[in-house]
């Protein structure tokens, strides 16, 4: 599985690559169609990490504990 960073960092080279005025229809459409795969990576990943933040709960005491109770 290619890393947050890692897709965060191709995706900007593609929005650059989309930029330029040199692309055919067919590179920039194939940029486009990776980009999306790579933005559904990245977002998953984001899910997956916010809900790890969300389980992460500070006690009364100021200690954190994990919970699996989101409520």
């Amino acid at each position: 599985m290619t890393s947050f960073e890692d897709n965060l960092e191709r995706l900007e080279a593609i929005a650059a690559a989309l930029d330029r005025d040199d692309l055919s229809l067919e590179q920039a459409l194939a940029l486009f169609e990776e980009g999306i795969a790579k933005l559904k990576d990245a977002s998953a990943e984001l899910g997956r990490a916010e809900g790890r933040v969300r389980q992460l709960v500070e006690r009364a005491d100021g200690v954190f504990e994990v919970t699996d109770d989101l409520g």
